[in-house]
């Protein structure tokens, strides 16, 4: 069918300029939810979790992950130990996207990826973000002096060993300054709290 070929062509197009698509963007585009599931069942296209799609042969970026997050979540922004990890702070590889999402806003439901949400204000929600493509999807992830705050705010939730070691790497590899990491922390309300590991870390740095 004409319709169906011109539908496949679209939606190949839009995967190879996005990465990955949402079904709401491929409808947008006019291609139908039915077109999208024949073109799964032939393999054309990998259904990464519902209404959401990437080519088969697409080269996996090492942070695949935080990209299929971002499209799902768009709102969202990467934080505490996924955080760390994409920065290179952290030898831990999280089994779970670290996802920081508004108070009021709607959680995602995981699906075949593990996701764990934390709650963030909206004023600490919109500070210290960047925007990192990942297979060619814009994705929201806090910057490093930032996210070093936000570990020591949620130390009960990551352990205080997780934020002490992004700490020390931050200021190893001078990722972020001793002041830019204090000014997030007073911000996020732990300065006090991560105070005497900075001035111990940089008096012996």
């Amino acid at each position: 069918m004409p319709g169906s070929v011109t539908q496949r062509q679209i939606a190949l197009a839009v995967l190879a300029e996005r990465g990955i698509a949402r079904l709401a963007e491929l409808r947008r585009a006019g291609v139908t939810a039915a077109t999208m599931s024949r073109m799964e069942r032939d393999r054309e296209v990998i259904r990464l979790a519902r209404g959401l799609y990437q080519l088969p042969d697409a080269e996996l970026d090492a942070n695949h992950s935080l990209a299929e997050a971002a499209k799902r979540s768009p709102k969202a922004v990467i934080c505490l130990v996924s955080a760390l990890a994409f920065h290179g702070l952290t030898d831990q590889l999280p089994r779970q996207v670290w996802l920081s999402i508004g108070n009021r806003d709607w959680a995602p439901k995981p699906d075949r990826m593990p996701i764990r949400i934390v709650r963030f204000t909206q004023t600490l929600l919109s500070e210290g973000v960047e925007i990192h493509t990942i297979e060619g999807v814009p994705v929201k992830i806090f910057g490093v002096a930032k996210t070093i705050a936000d570990c020591f705010r949620y130390r009960n939730k990551i352990g205080l060993s997780v934020a002490i070691e992004g700490l020390q790497e931050a200021l190893r590899k001078r990722s972020a300054t001793p002041g830019q990491i204090a000014n997030q922390a007073v911000r996020g309300g732990v300065g006090t709290v991560i105070r005497p590991y900075l001035e111990a870390l940089t008096v012996n740095g």
